[in-house]
């Protein structure tokens, strides 16, 4: 790049005129200092009296790669774009981050949580929710089915809104999901309950999920510097299980008979009404980028996509990802009918499930702070999808020991390692298919996890075994003898294990350059940001001299 003298009143300052063009104003605004490394150096103004022409600089990395290496090269130019600016600085800014990013994050962990609870409100109690519709139990999981299924249908929409910006998809989801669960009320009070309309609320709240579970990538990148990502991804994306975990929970104990579904869905209808309303307060963006890759314009939608398409690692990310939440998707909505025949109780199913995912949030609480200091992603994937894939293999024998200890150990370890894949799975795309939006990747992958979880309930249902036999006056309690008791699912479990297994050598092979996915190596954003940081070190030792 070519710097030329000007004269200062005919040429304005190009970087001035570029960050006011994107939103990134000058505000008298206190920046929260908690954490030295959320304190980086901010792309500086040329001296007055320059100006750039439109002849670039060749970037020496940049001149050495190969044609194919188009991430990389991408990648240096703008570290080398970085570089530059900040050596021709003659003021000293410094990136900041907000005490106001918190309000933002706390609304997407609040809508996260319920418009989980309302996925798996029925799913938990699928004996009694039929008795008071007087559908069969394959009615009530069409209201789990349906509510992924909404996902993929507005995921396009999504992937444009969240690449606008993050609040956009905050007050759309928020909108939503006070208009799905009053529907949803107003289903459960008519005259012996309408499925119908309840259906029809249900489609609501799964329209809205992909606006708030697709954000957190988005957001933690507007907001966040590269060493508080991963942890704000993390407990984002994760509130949106816990939401699930508190439905399996709270659902049955808020409805103990059939006459009692209407009180639950109208509770977990003022409960989501409370924390969506928030929405409409929260910031757009903060006043200044937090960091180097931040204060740069994101990518245009139509070259993301095209950059992920072309991108080879993307595809073992997307599969992988896809399948497994696919399944943790499944296994959740179906839990209650896997465990029933074999003696189990509606709440203790419930409590099965609250362990999968309780445990799993506090075993993700410890390993996010690890894997934002080490970045470590790689390594992480390739520790925890075995880990996966080996517990749905055990499960399939874990409901015939008629015992607690099984299930819940099993769903413990299988939640702690699914919760902790997501939020570095997620910050691995990210880094692989840079400069590639983050939004974009994020709700594909969410969408097939919604579009395969949706197709697996299908098809593990289909392989259900005969009929429930219900204990009368019982919780929903199975009384079948045997390995194999009428409305058994193993079947559905061995499916469930084979796909499992027969995936997991596609994560595996990431990182591999004979196979063509060695991106895995390359730094992107966070070689951009480190670059950031090492200019704000050199600045404050120069200041310090």
């Amino acid at each position: 790049m070519v710097a030329e003298s000007a004269h200062p009143s005919s040429t304005p300052n190009p970087f001035v005129s570029r960050s006011k063009h994107h939103g990134w104003a000058k505000m008298d605004d206190v920046p929260d200092q908690s954490s030295k490394k959320d304190t980086t150096l901010l792309e500086e103004e040329l001296p007055a009296g320059t100006r750039i022409t439109s002849e670039e600089s060749v970037d020496p990395i940049v001149d050495s790669m190969p044609e194919s290496s188009t991430a990389a090269a991408e990648t240096a130019t703008r570290s080398n774009h970085w570089r530059h600016h900040s050596s021709n600085s003659h003021h000293n800014h410094h990136f900041r981050v907000y005490k106001r990013r918190w309000f933002g994050l706390i609304q997407l962990i609040l809508l996260n949580i319920v418009v989980s609870w309302d996925w798996l409100t029925f799913a938990p109690l699928s004996a009694t929710s039929s008795e008071y519709f007087n559908v069969s139990e394959t009615a009530i999981n069409w209201l789990s089915t349906g509510f992924l299924f909404a996902f993929v249908v507005i995921s396009p929409l999504v992937i444009w809104t969240l690449n606008r910006g993050p609040k956009e998809a905050i007050i759309s989801a928020s909108v939503l999901v006070l208009l799905g669960n009053w529907i949803r009320y107003a289903g459960t009070r008519a005259t012996g309950g309408h499925y119908g309309v309840v259906m029809f609320g249900q489609i609501l709240t799964g329209l809205a999920q992909p606006f708030v579970l697709a954000a957190p990538t988005r957001y933690s990148d507007l907001w966040f510097t590269e060493g508080g990502r991963v942890s704000a991804t993390a407990v984002a994306s994760l509130a949106n299980p816990f939401g699930g975990a508190l439905g399996q929970l709270i659902g049955p104990l808020w409805c103990t008979k059939a006459s009692e579904v209407p009180n639950m869905v109208l509770y977990t209808a003022i409960i989501s009404s409370v924390a969506a309303l928030p929405s409409f307060f929260i910031p757009e963006k903060p006043p200044t980028p937090p960091s180097a890759s931040s204060a740069l314009p994101k990518t245009p939608l139509k070259e993301t996509i095209s950059h992920l398409i072309h991108t080879p690692s993307f595809y073992p990310i997307f599969i992988a990802f896809s399948v497994y939440v696919g399944f943790f998707n499944a296994f959740s909505s179906l839990l209650n009918q896997i465990l029933e025949p074999y003696g189990f109780t509606e709440t203790q199913a419930g409590i099965c499930g609250a362990v999968l995912i309780v445990v799993g949030l506090v075993f993700a609480a410890f390993t996010s702070p690890v894997f934002d200091r080490t970045h470590a992603y790689l390594l992480g994937i390739k520790l925890f999808i075995p880990v996966i894939a080996i517990c749905y293999l055990a499960f399939v024998w874990a409901p015939q020991t008629r015992s607690l200890g099984a299930p819940y150990a099993i769903a413990a370890i299988l939640g702690a390692a699914s919760f902790a894949l997501v939020p570095i799975a997620l910050e691995y795309l990210v880094e692989v298919a840079y400069p590639a939006s983050p939004e974009a990747g994020s709700t594909i992958c969410w969408a097939g996890g919604q579009l395969l979880g949706g197709v697996f309930i299908v098809i593990m249902n289909a392989l259900k075994e005969g009929t429930l036999q219900v204990v009368e006056g019982g919780d929903g309690k199975g009384q079948g003898p045997g390995d194999r008791p009428p409305g058994n699912m193993y079947r559905a479990l061995v499916f469930q294990a084979v796909v499992a297994c027969v995936v997991m050598p596609l994560p595996l092979a990431l990182g591999i350059k004979r196979l063509g996915l060695g991106a895995g190596a390359v730094k992107g954003r966070l070689r951009l940001d480190e670059a950031g940081e090492a200019e704000a070190e050199g600045e404050r030792q120069e200041d310090g001299a």
